[in-house]
């Protein structure tokens, strides 16, 4: 009985909770939280004698946010201000689907007095359409004369006018004609090429590899990197990968000798007493323990080794005013490194880890270019990294 009254009381104070969250938003105006709290307590055991309290509130935040909105249209159709028909548009949208919210809880009973919720419902369809096509005839009017133009922002603008206007109005007159044209005379374009001041010969799979932009993913909604320049593009920025050092060292082998010693299992053995007798457990079996035993192995240890550095600088160009805009310093590097080894001895006297260098063998050095081609994939993943914390347009 105490579990019950607990339960009973618990639910109580949530349902209080709950009411009064819904109250202090219509107190401070948030209408639409309050009828999407409401209708959200309704949807389960609507005609609840304890639900009664949210459908009075559900019917008072629905009269004050219709009277809100309609006052608002009535404010903006006076003022006849064509940029403030997307506002219109969208109010009148709230007000549909505000109605379309409620319809599903139909009829909410008031038991104390008898009657159902009064919630008077309009039909918007008129209003909806009629606002919508004069908000598009102003996007498509509006773009078009950023278009006519020729500052980039403004084709930016005219994209985002005239993207929305294809969601609300899909198909509209030439509209995707016009987005893409907006989308290219907005965008940036970026010349990338490379530039050897070394004294090596930089591989050109490698120059390839850093300048096919596809994959670096680096292209972005207004910026377009171009390794080969296309017809028809007047260039904005120009993106330099000046090479201006690359050292490979000699080709090296380093040995080392050394002497491992080790305390290791050897199979086990019977338990011998101090007087050389065999030990015995209460069942009369010798004791058996383990065989431990020290080995050793000398180690002849052979290190590869050839490493290759570059040193570069990405410098970003103005094309239009032949300026320098920043330059950022790069290196990188790539080691080459084979380690192998032979014993005499017993090898288990070695670490566990360091069984896997007696199964190696010497292995041709890497040349030049395959070490700098290499080194490359270091080098693109900063060259990446740059870009991505640095745009040429912020």
């Amino acid at each position: 009985m105490k579990k019950i009254t607990l339960l009973l009381f618990l639910f109580i104070l949530v349902s209080a909770c709950g009411v009064k969250q819904i109250q202090n938003l219509l107190s401070s105006g948030n209408y639409d939280q309050a009828i999407e709290n409401a209708v959200s307590n309704l949807r389960t055991n609507k005609d609840k004698k304890g639900k009664q309290d949210y459908v009075y509130l559900l019917e008072e935040a629905f009269a004050k946010a219709k009277e809100r909105d309609l006052n608002s249209i009535n404010l903006l159709a006076k003022d006849a201000n064509p940029a403030q028909l997307e506002k219109m548009y969208t109010m009148y949208l709230q007000l549909n689907q505000r109605q379309e919210t409620i319809k599903p809880l139909l009829p909410l009973k008031l038991l104390r007095e008898g009657r159902n919720a009064i919630f008077p419902f309009d039909n918007y369809n008129d209003q909806i359409i009629d606002s919508k096509n004069a908000l598009s005839g102003y996007l498509y009017a509006n773009a078009k004369k950023l278009m006519a133009t020729t500052d980039k922002m403004n084709f930016r603008k005219a994209y985002d006018d005239l993207e929305y206007l294809n969601q609300i109005n899909p198909n509209y007159k030439n509209v995707i004609q016009l987005l893409q044209e907006a989308q290219f005379k907005g965008s940036d374009y970026v010349s990338v090429y490379t530039k050897n001041e070394t004294n090596m010969i930089i591989p050109v799979r490698l120059q390839n590899d850093l300048l096919d932009f596809s994959t670096l993913g680096l292209n972005d909604k207004w910026t377009v990197y171009h390794s080969n320049k296309q017809k028809g593009i007047d260039y904005d920025y120009g993106m330099v990968i000046n090479f201006r050092q690359i050292f490979i060292s000699p080709e090296q082998i380093k040995e080392r000798e050394f002497v491992k010693e080790r305390i290791i299992k050897d199979g086990v053995k019977k338990l011998i007493d101090a007087n050389g007798k065999e030990v015995v457990d209460e069942k009369g079996k010798v004791v058996m323990v383990d065989n431990l035993k020290t080995v050793t192995a000398r180690i002849y240890e052979f290190r590869q080794f050839k490493l290759c550095q570059i040193t570069a600088k990405i410098d970003y160009l103005n094309l239009r005013s032949n300026q320098l805009l920043h330059s950022f310093p790069i290196s990188s590097e790539f080691i080459f490194e084979n380690i192998y080894a032979t014993y005499k001895g017993d090898r288990r006297a070695s670490d566990d880890n360091y069984y896997s260098y007696f199964d190696r063998n010497p292995v041709p050095f890497p040349n030049s270019e395959q070490m700098v081609y290499d080194t490359g994939e270091d080098l693109k993943a900063k060259i990446k990294d740059i870009i991505s914390r640095n745009r040429f347009r912020n």
